[in-house]
């Protein structure tokens, strides 16, 4: 093993990026919105230093950590080269601006090592170099047993980047219009405040979207048997007559973890059904007749030719 060891976030479980990495070779680091780095930005614009740290102090052959949490390892990788990338391609992992990139080759770790202890820190950060002396031996035991044939193994292709959807349907364009536009403010914590919670979005984005996509008022069931929202495809209420279900959770937060929540809902209710996770501006769609496979995705504030997909399976029939 050659070089520094470093950690890399794979994100909140609730929200982890850590199979995009090794799906296509790279590691990822935020925020990318900003813009590509160069030598003329200054930290703070990248909200402190990791970004820049990345680009230039992260060399070939140096170990990277894929991390979970404060103590869990799911794989360990070798930089491929100097070269640092941004790759707009990266703007919606998972919610995520992810542009700035390094290519690995990851090797997985059969499952996922647990150090026990806080090993990266008590806060770890998305970005920084390893210290302990039990990571950088783990590594070392790791990189050094067999099979060690992912170490020099091709890298994968690049994901192509995604056209944005340029024919938004006139229905929604006055709610894409305020996803826009409120979204940075609801990120911003000094200008805003606290984050809106789930029944705020789902008034404020969520039923005006439904209703745009020609869902009627008694269609739409607000917190009926405890689901944030619930579609009917025709009255009375009751399980055999749901569209779908909706389960929402606040903007930022993990909605894939949704999933679990809502599929306990279902089974509960007797019935197989399609779900939608959302949080007001991302909203991905599961098959509840195909094992709940994700079938379909849009994200309001980054619209790509895919969500149009989305649209069309939400709006009624």
């Amino acid at each position: 093993m050659n070089g520094a060891v470093w950690q890399v976030s794979a994100g909140p479980v609730s929200r982890s990026y850590a199979a995009y990495f090794l799906k296509y070779g790279v590691a990822l680091i935020g925020p990318g919105d900003p813009g590509e780095w160069t030598t003329a930005q200054r930290d703070e614009d990248f909200e402190g230093s990791f970004v820049r740290r990345f680009a230039t102090d992260l060399k070939a052959d140096h170990v990277l950590v894929l991390r979970s949490g404060v103590s869990t390892v799911k794989a360990i990788g070798i930089v491929a080269s100097d070269d640092y990338l941004y790759l707009k391609q990266c703007d919606d992992i998972n919610g995520w601006d992810l542009q700035h990139a390094r290519r690995v080759r990851w090797g997985v770790l059969p499952t996922e090592h647990d150090f026990k202890l806080k090993v990266f820190g008590p806060r770890p950060t998305r970005f920084s170099r390893v210290y302990d002396k039990e990571v950088i031996d783990f590594c070392q035991r790791f990189i050094g047993s067999p099979p060690g044939d992912w170490q020099n193994a091709r890298l994968p292709e690049l994901p192509q980047e995604e056209d944005a959807l340029d024919d938004v349907p006139s229905s929604i364009e006055l709610i894409v219009s305020e996803a826009l536009d409120i979204v940075p403010m609801l990120k911003d914590k000094k200008l805003f405040g606290d984050r809106p919670k789930e029944d705020e979005l789902v008034a404020h984005f969520v039923v005006p979207l439904l209703k745009a996509l020609k869902w009627q008022t008694e269609q739409i069931a607000v917190k009926w048997r405890d689901v944030d929202v619930t579609l009917f495809k025709s009255l009375p209420r009751n399980p055999d007559n749901i569209a779908f279900i909706i389960e929402a959770k606040r903007l930022g937060a993990g909605v894939e973890a949704a999933l679990k929540q809502a599929r306990r809902y279902l089974e509960k209710l007797g019935v197989a059904r399609d779900v939608v996770v959302t949080d007001g501006v991302r909203y991905r769609m599961y098959d509840g007749q195909h094992n709940f496979e994700p079938v379909a995705y849009a994200n309001l504030a980054r619209l790509k030719k895919r969500a149009a997909d989305l649209f069309a399976r939400l709006q009624r029939q």
